[in-house]
């Protein structure tokens, strides 16, 4: 792609490098083409000459709605709690290691708290989320052998 100022000079650097061999003037040409470029490549920065593109936004196709809309919808869903309950077959261990590969950003300490919890009370909250994240978190805690259900966080908090 050639670019010109004032449609005049080429700035190839096959135009100002491709000089015949044959040429007895080519090593003074390439010189002169060299500082020509330098001061022209040094010149136009600074003087805000380029171009800009003009930036693409997407658009949705009507029965398509982007990651802003799925992430404000499920913002607006309504919270449930994912609930542990007590079980008297698996080992406190267990359950921690349990809860930190399920819930996502669970801690040892957070972990340890939800466990305690639920040994003591019958029944612990692990996470307040919206439903479709609760039933998933609900069915992987059931699918690693915990007592575990949700329901809906009706108080706010």
């Amino acid at each position: 792609m050639e670019t010109a100022i004032c449609g005049r000079v080429p700035l190839s650097p096959n135009y100002f490098f491709s000089s015949k061999s044959g040429d007895k003037h080519s090593l003074s040409k390439q010189w002169t083409h060299r500082t020509m470029l330098m001061a022209i490549s040094a010149a136009a920065p600074g003087k805000g000459s380029g171009v800009l593109e003009r930036p693409t936004i997407e658009r949705t196709t009507p029965g398509r709605e982007s990651e802003f809309d799925l992430r404000k919808s499920r913002k607006m869903s309504p919270p449930y709690r994912v609930l542990l309950h007590n079980d008297n077959y698996n080992k406190r261990e267990y359950v921690v290691q349990v809860l930190m590969k399920v819930i996502p950003g669970m801690t040892l300490d957070n972990a340890v708290n939800i466990m305690q919890e639920a040994h003591y009370n019958g029944m612990s909250v692990v996470i307040i989320c919206a439903q479709v994240d609760a039933e998933e978190h609900c069915m992987q805690l059931r699918g690693n052998g915990l007592l575990s259900s949700i329901e809906p966080a009706n108080d706010g908090c």
